[in-house]
């Protein structure tokens, strides 16, 4: 099927629109960015109610004891918003703040002896995780420490924040490879011992393994697994959650009364999977995806308001015996 054509004028105008907000976002000072950040959260929260309601009924199927708390509920849900909208804006801040020099200012490496050795061996490796905390940092500050990484992307349907978007990504080092349409290039670089991050989170459809998430089978992709036991790749299973800087008391940069306080995320590592494990299990798939995808369910309960419950995550459903299952809408 043929893609529709595009209207230049639109999508230019769409791009003019984002770098305007963008430099409208540097210049200010952060407090204010925040603000607006905040205050935009609260305002899709309100009008879009079509995606409430699915992040709703997410949190409660995730979480059954909310499902009698709707205020809570309610209250995890618009938390979400303003996390989201808060990381938007510090993506817009990192390159004019993150540097070499000083990423301990907003970063901690909270699991370094379980990442780095992977990092650094000759081995290819498979980072994975999920729409959770602020994704996008991981991928940036990797860059900044020198590593050469390559993360699977989906491309923008309009050019030119495509361009935009892909000089941030790949601005440190960081290299984007193509989700649909670049599959020679993956499998070239899972050859030679590449360092490949990947979402795996998404609603796989009938083709997908199904297996629990958050109690519920939920259709996953199978290409994660796979690959990792084509390519003898390790996994590493990881989130960086947005967190407290007086959890980390060691820190000598700690200022509470910095606009920049709320800037301060972990590099958490939930699992270490190593296929070579699953050499001789007939189910290896299927095992593999259900390790990770429970690593990933541990670090989005520990912060559940960073998790993007707008997906419809549990959409695909098990068929039924001698039934035609329609997909769930969740």
């Amino acid at each position: 099927m043929a893609r529709k054509a595009r209207n230049r004028t639109v999508d230019y105008s769409v791009y003019l629109v984002v770098r305007f907000i963008v430099a409208v976002v540097q210049m200010v000072p952060p407090q204010i960015a925040y603000a607006v950040a905040d205050f935009l959260a609260w305002l899709v929260y309100k009008l879009v109610r079509s995606r409430r309601e699915v992040a709703l009924e997410n949190v409660r199927a995730a979480f059954p004891e909310l499902a009698n708390e709707p205020a809570r509920a309610d209250r995890l849900v618009r938390k979400m918003y303003q996390h989201f909208l808060r990381a938007t804006i510090e993506l817009i801040l990192l390159p004019r703040k993150l540097h070499v020099t000083n990423w301990r200012k907003y970063l901690v490496l909270e699991h370094g002896s379980l990442t780095l050795p992977p990092l650094l061996g000759t081995r290819s490796v498979l980072v994975v995780t999920a729409h959770f905390g602020n994704w996008e940092m991981a991928g940036f500050a990797l860059g900044l420490f020198g590593f050469r990484t390559y993360a699977i992307a989906r491309v923008l349907d309009n050019p030119y924040l495509e361009r935009y978007a892909l000089k941030f990504r790949q601005g440190t080092g960081q290299t984007i490879i193509a989700k649909n349409d670049d599959f020679a290039r993956l499998t070239e670089v899972l050859k030679n011992g590449a360092k490949v991050a990947t979402l795996a989170d998404q609603d796989a459809g009938s083709r997908g393994v199904f297996v629990n998430f958050f109690g519920r089978p939920a259709s996953t992709h199978k290409a994660i697994a796979l690959m990792a036991m084509e390519f003898d790749a390790v996994m590493v299973v990881m989130g960086v959650p947005r967190v407290k800087r007086s959890d980390y008391p060691q820190r000598p940069d700690y200022d509470p009364a910095s606009a920049l306080a709320p800037l301060f995320y972990a590099v958490q590592c939930a699992d270490i999977i190593d296929p070579r494990d699953y050499s001789d299990d007939p189910n290896a798939v299927k095992a593999i995806t259900e390790r990770y995808s429970a690593a990933l369910e541990k670090l989005i309960r520990a912060h559940p308001e960073q998790y993007f419950w707008l997906h419809r995550r549990w959409k695909s459903q098990p068929a039924k015996r001698g039934k035609k299952t329609e997909p769930k809408a969740a």
